[in-house]
């Protein structure tokens, strides 16, 4: 393994600033697109979440607080009512957004049918843990849930939709190695990661070797080298594909007619007033 620096921590101030940094999702968006990135990362343009989307980050906060209770307290009859405090705290709008049925029901039933959460010791929830790469790329994400036992370290990471094709399920590991590889650049081990994939009840376990993580590395180190490549100037460049169909910054797009907001310079360059999105239980802001 590569000699590297790491830090773990749990919440910061909310007021801390923060230099910027790759994190699981905003790898995937320059990888997708790099105008994208920086629509989410730099500008910082609001979305509104679908109600699949919303209905996730409801989810991870019921299973968030149901493993905060004692252990003997975790059945289905407390994971119901938490759903029902996370939903009543919900702005009314996103409330209205899930309509009269929201769907947990079904999504908490799979999840029990996974596992037992009686039986689960967790280090943290909605841990968030950083790291820095030899040649100084950053890393940072949110772990849903950082279990320990006899096994040694489990990172879980719940998905609130189904398992993925064989197809896709490459993708889809994207981030659980990004959480390995902040586990063991932290900690010194390779975690064994599990999905759960709560819309179908499916689990999928990746047990990383260190070799792999290292490869993983070399990945991101690439994707921030490009990223800092385009800092200085904002040459973002659209990358138009299928997922432009229901990007939400369209109409901002050149490649689709549009014309971005003035590029507001890289945050490293000194303060810049933007809003901060709130992130998906479980991502990071940049």
């Amino acid at each position: 393994m590569s000699t590297e620096a790491g830090v773990t921590a749990g919440a910061a101030p909310a007021d801390a600033p923060r230099p910027p940094a790759l994190s699981p999702s905003r790898a995937v968006d320059f990888r997708r697109c790099a105008l994208l990135y920086r629509f989410r990362a730099v500008d910082r343009l609001p979305e509104t979440p679908s109600p699949g989307a919303l209905r996730g980050t409801v989810v991870h906060a019921v299973l968030e607080r149901l493993h905060g209770l004692d252990a003997a307290d975790r059945d289905p009859a407390a994971a119901r009512e938490l759903a029902r405090t996370v939903l009543d705290e919900l702005d009314p709008a996103e409330r209205a957004r899930l309509g009269e049925d929201p769907g947990l029901d079904g999504l908490l039933a799979g999840y029990f049918d996974l596992e037992d959460p009686r039986t689960v010791t967790s280090e943290g929830r909605e841990l968030r843990v950083e790291a820095e790469l030899g040649d100084g790329t950053p890393l940072r994400g949110y772990l849903d849930r950082l279990d320990t036992g006899p096994g040694g370290l489990t990172v879980v990471d719940y998905k609130s939709g189904p398992a993925p094709t064989v197809r896709g399920e490459m993708r889809a590991l994207f981030g659980v190695r990004f959480y390995a590889l902040l586990l063991a650049r932290t900690r010194g081990v390779a975690p064994t990661v599990r999905l759960l994939h709560l819309g179908n009840a499916t689990s999928l376990t990746l047990r990383p070797t260190t070799a792999e993580l290292d490869r993983f590395a070399g990945v991101l180190a690439a994707v921030w080298a490009a990223v800092t490549r385009a800092a200085p100037t904002g040459d973002f460049r659209p990358n138009p594909g299928p997922g432009c169909s229901y990007c939400e910054h369209r109409g901002r797009c050149p490649a689709w007619g549009g014309e971005p907001l003035p590029y507001p310079g890289w945050p490293d360059d000194g303060p810049v007033d933007l809003p901060l999105p709130r992130p998906r239980t479980g991502e990071p802001p940049l």
